[in-house]
């Protein structure tokens, strides 16, 4: 799983003061992932996020049919929810990235559904900003 999460990162990597090539993206980010699951709120954030998309699956969320959920228009709630990870993780430099993760799908994020996709995409995007934001620290 950590594999997937980096490579995604590595998906919409842009060479960058302190990080200038993708193997050197990829050691920083497998430590930033490490670092941030380490956190006990993302991680309820994220367990959060996977749970709400079984309920809404299964029908269990009042007033958000199976179609809805699965259609356009759709879910606003899982964008915020994506945003909110980000944020939560990196400021609004990883509300950025979260647009541009989001938007480009790239990688596991395609394979997701609609919650976790940009509940796994926020944390992507927060872990990645960061590793952009320490590199630039460091230099």
């Amino acid at each position: 799983m950590l594999d997937d999460l980096v490579n995604t990162a590595l998906e919409l990597f842009v060479p960058h003061p302190g990080v200038e090539t993708k193997e050197k993206a990829a050691k920083l980010l497998e430590e930033e992932f490490k670092e941030t699951l380490s956190d006990v709120n993302v991680s309820c954030l994220e367990v959060a996020c996977f749970r709400a998309e079984e309920d809404a699956k299964s029908g269990l969320v009042p007033g958000l049919t199976k179609e809805r959920f699965m259609g356009r228009p759709g879910l606003v709630a899982d964008e915020l929810l994506g945003m909110t990870i980000a944020n939560y993780i990196a400021g609004a430099r990883g509300i950025f990235e979260f647009i541009r993760f989001d938007q480009a799908k790239p990688g596991i994020l395609k394979k997701l559904g609609p919650i976790s996709n940009d509940a796994v995409g926020g944390l992507i995007a927060g872990v990645s900003s960061n590793m952009y934001t320490r590199a630039l620290n460091k230099k």
